[in-house]
């Protein structure tokens, strides 16, 4: 048990009580004593997170110090901070954790024992001890005696930094990473997703240094013990789609690959729940139970959950442990995969549902990150735009892109993997014109390339981006296989392919300066009238 000296020692003071590593029963009777948590008639328990209902990525920081500055590619999505200004905050933070009753919870990330970190989570309220201990992976008994974390986590979200201005950051939110002390603080936001993140964030930063490579997707595992990844930005159906009643499910979110193959980082999933129907997604429906969390829902007075309610947020989740899943993947991890599937949806309209990449063009679209927003996801957003996130989760890499990449294009030689390209988007036009490309087409093709049926098919080129399409595919119109071919103008989709080509273009130049090794762009799009 962890006892109180050992937090003081660390600049904690007068600590009331720790709790430390309860059980799930002891979680949820917390969170229900501390008004905390409302009960709901499913049998999870659900929390509001505040005026936070998603990450604020504008208020993460990297502390700037030898030697991990040396590694981090800093700009927007790197920024800095001073250690002078972290030992400030580090100092709030502590006096907020001090004098009360706090909640400690030790975890693992990555199932892969030659990969795996071990996290300590310090947070002041329960439910933040129950989100981690779903998302996280749960150390045995005989692994808690003697653990010893290799990382450490302070969530003070009581306490915000109230000279902000004055430090020249974004808020009076903070979210740092300190690599050198091997410490996280977070003020100023409840949202629980600031801990999963920032959790990835770091294993993006640590395992790239021993030639092991993290990945923003999903996994799952058939019968015959072939992996396949499944790579894709929010709303290209990375979860829906690795979730399959004839392969096991090892993880829908985070994973590394390592000597011995694939791992999930987490423990557990952190779903979407709005508009939650139980009978297109009933995997998800039924793990909302018993020790499943939910976040920002709304329930009426009896505890019935109002899934179609975004009176909150659009964001709605719940995070539950990974054996929730009835046919999840025992141990979370796989072996070397056998396939690799790039997942986008194109608002746009011209790209096919499903072809096959070369290894360069396996590495042109992975540095691209391609997906494309609709009218009404954003405030501002009346037409379909690209959207380019390198890795497919920009977000969270403290290196450069290429880092990720190059990784990446060792792996898919070593182990002959094959790589695909999937529009789960728009067909016969671009969105507000055309139809969203339906789950029986995209599964077939997904079908296809799982069960190898695709690598026998006959191809042909696609105009200006090179793709290769299979010219039939069972289950699956072959009139949709070639997208030229459900539109009712030619001439609008040929514009509509330069236009996007030319996206690509513009997005891939800012790889010019990394080198030939990174001379990618031949492999990508070759628009016939550069814009």
């Amino acid at each position: 048990m962890l006892s109180k000296r050992e937090l003081e020692k660390n600049g904690l003071t007068n600590i009331k009580k720790i709790y430390h590593n309860l059980t799930y029963d002891e979680l949820i009777a917390c969170e229900l004593n501390d008004n905390e948590a409302k009960m709901t008639t499913l049998g999870a328990t659900t929390v509001d997170t505040g005026v936070f209902t998603g990450r604020s990525p504008k208020d993460k920081y990297f502390v700037r110090q030898e030697p991990s500055q040396d590694n981090i590619a800093w700009g927007d999505v790197n920024k800095s901070i001073s250690k002078e200004i972290f030992n400030e905050l580090f100092s709030a933070v502590k006096s907020q954790l001090s004098n009360k009753e706090i909640y400690v919870t030790d975890t693992f990330v990555g199932s892969s024992e030659s990969s795996r970190r071990s996290i300590r989570f310090v947070a002041e309220k329960a439910w933040q001890s129950h989100f981690v201990k779903n998302m996280f992976i749960r150390p045995k008994d005989e692994e808690l005696k003697g653990f010893q974390p290799d990382f450490t986590v302070y969530n003070a979200c009581g306490t915000s930094n109230f000279k902000w201005k004055e430090h020249g950051l974004n808020s009076s939110v903070f979210v740092v990473f300190n690599i050198e002390e091997n410490i996280a603080i977070i003020g100023g936001t409840e949202y629980g997703g600031e801990m999963k993140k920032g959790i990835f964030s770091m294993m993006n930063y640590w395992l790239p240094l021993e030639n092991k490579l993290p990945m923003h997707c999903s996994s799952n595992i058939g019968k015959a013990g072939d992996t396949a990844l499944f790579f894709g930005l929010s709303g290209t159906g990375k979860t829906t789609l690795s979730t399959d009643p004839n392969r096991r499910l090892i993880g829908d979110d985070e994973h590394g690959w390592d000597e011995e193959g694939i791992f999930n980082f987490e423990g557990g999933c952190y779903a979407k729940v709005i508009d939650l129907d139980p009978e297109s997604e009933p995997d998800i429906y039924n793990a909302i139970k018993k020790s499943a969390l939910l976040e920002n829902v709304v329930i009426d007075e009896t505890g019935n959950v109002d899934f179609a309610d975004k009176s909150k947020t659009e964001n709605t989740r719940v995070s539950y442990p990974i054996y929730h899943i009835d046919n999840h993947e025992p141990t979370m991890r796989g072996g070397h995969p056998k396939n690799i599937i790039f997942l986008t949806a194109d608002a746009f309209g011209v790209l096919p549902p499903v072809s096959k990449l070369t290894d360069e063009q396996a590495m042109y679209y992975f540095l691209s990150g391609y997906t494309a927003k609709v009218a009404g996801t954003e405030r501002g957003v009346t037409e379909p735009t690209a959207t380019f996130s390198a890795c497919f989760g920009e977000a969270f890499l403290p290196l450069h892109p290429t880092s990720y990449a190059k990784l990446l294009g060792e792996k898919i030689k070593e182990h002959g993997v094959n790589v695909y390209l999937v529009n789960t988007g728009w067909t016969g036009g671009s969105y507000g014109v055309g139809t969203r490309m339906s789950i029986k087409d995209t599964r077939a093709c997904i079908n296809a390339i799982l069960d190898g049926s695709i690598v026998g098919a006959e191809f042909e080129t696609m105009d200006i981006f090179n793709l290769q399409i299979p010219k039939a595919i069972n289950g699956v119109d072959s009139k949709i296989l070639k997208p030229v071919n459900t539109w009712d103008s030619k001439q609008a989709y040929i514009d509509k392919v330069e236009n996007l080509a030319n996206m690509f273009v513009k997005n891939f130049e800012r790889y010019e300066d990394s080198g030939d090794e990174f001379d990618f762009s031949k492999a990508g799009p070759q628009p016939k009238s550069k814009k």
